[in-house]
């Protein structure tokens, strides 16, 4: 927490604004189109997988509509599609970023189309915060018509090309729960290239009240509006996201040094200049071959010896019980990156002796 925060809370409950709406919410999503910059309209909901079904929904996605999705992220980017009864259509990664890689991507929008149906909705993931080869999805989504959906729930402040992720989608979705940059306990927003949009989105997220002075319901609406609390929690957030982002770096920094001429093991870091990831979370992928046949179960159970947490990466959709009978294109990078990754502490409030045991550990594992 910044400190500020209880500022803002104290503020709603003086003014009895508990409900979701209130002069945090306006200042809430005010500081996030500041923040964002490229003349963005913030809707802030109680999650970033509502987000994520709003858009969806804005987009029209129904049932047995296709929506090309990610394969290596967390389920709460392809659950929504199921909400609507849409069929997600996996796609691997490709090395530089871990996400969507455009060949593939091309590859499944055209087997969709010769089934009938041209996809609904691509959505790409800045995995671990890291950008998404945004000119090559993009080209691909002006070529056959297909809007975009990009889940930067966990890239709030990462850029490409200076530009801040978040924006690049037609429709952007970020993500405020309690692991995340910054946190509003739970949280999230749509970023919406133009207000009406913006006003669609509330609309659909204060489960779409026609105005009329009696309840009257045209439409399918849900109950998914941030309550003026948990924004006041995310307007003191937002005094430090710059600090948090800096916090975050240098924890890349760090494992930068210990890996720097390693063998055997490589830091997930930017392809190049153009990328900048807030490193929400760093990860590794270890190559057995080189470290002794110590996989990557070796690393974390070494990990969990001391009481350190680590973590593998995001176990592909396409491998998950959930969607075993979905379709998946591409090869196998997603599925070798799960095989072989691990997530290692990455919170913004490492100290110095978190610091020093985790790099007692990883001396001991490299010898």
């Amino acid at each position: 927490m910044s400190g500020n925060e209880m500022k803002y809370i104290q503020e709603a409950f003086d003014g009895n604004w508990i409900a979701p709406l209130g002069p945090n919410v306006d200042g809430f999503e005010k500081d996030l189109e500041n923040y964002l910059g490229q003349e963005s309209h913030v809707a802030v909901v109680s999650t970033g997988t509502a987000a994520l079904h709003l858009a969806l929904a804005m987009l029209g996605v129904e049932k047995d509509d296709f929506v090309i999705c990610q394969s290596l992220t967390f389920a709460a980017s392809a659950n929504p599609i199921i909400y609507l009864g849409g069929i997600p259509v996996f796609v691997d990664s490709e090395k530089d970023t871990w996400n969507l890689c455009p060949i593939a991507v091309e590859d499944a929008i055209k087997v969709c189309i010769e089934k009938g149906k041209k996809p609904k909705a691509i959505i790409t993931v800045c995995l671990y915060g890291m950008p998404y080869k945004v000119e090559e999805i993009k080209a691909i989504s002006e070529k056959y018509d297909i809007p975009i959906i990009e889940d930067s729930a966990e890239a709030l402040g990462s850029t490409y090309k200076g530009q801040k992720c978040g924006t690049f989608g037609d429709i952007s979705v970020l993500s405020f729960n309690g692991n995340k940059i910054i946190t509003t306990s739970g949280g999230g927003a749509l970023v919406l290239k133009e207000e009406i949009y913006k006003q669609k989105a509330v609309f659909l997220s204060t489960q779409a009240k026609d105005d009329a002075p009696h309840y009257q319901h045209s439409i399918v609406g849900y109950n998914y509006r941030l309550s003026n609390v948990c924004a006041g929690i995310g307007r003191g957030q937002m005094e430090v996201i710059d600090q948090r982002v800096a916090e975050r770096r240098a924890n890349h920094e760090f494992y930068k040094n210990i890996f720097k001429n390693q063998e055997g093991v490589e830091l997930f870091t930017e392809p190049s200049e153009d990328y900048q990831s807030n490193h929400w979370l760093n990860a590794i992928i270890i190559n057995p071959e080189k470290t002794g046949n110590k996989d990557r179960e070796f690393w974390r159970l070494a990990f969990a010896e001391e009481n350190i947490e680590t973590r593998p990466l995001w176990k592909p959709m396409h491998l998950q019980p959930l969607f075993d009978n979905k379709m998946y294109f591409g090869a196998n990078i997603a599925e070798t990156l799960f095989n072989n990754g691990l997530c290692l502490p990455s919170g913004s409030n490492l100290t110095d002796d978190d610091k020093e045991r985790i790099n007692k550990v990883i001396k001991n594992l490299l010898g």
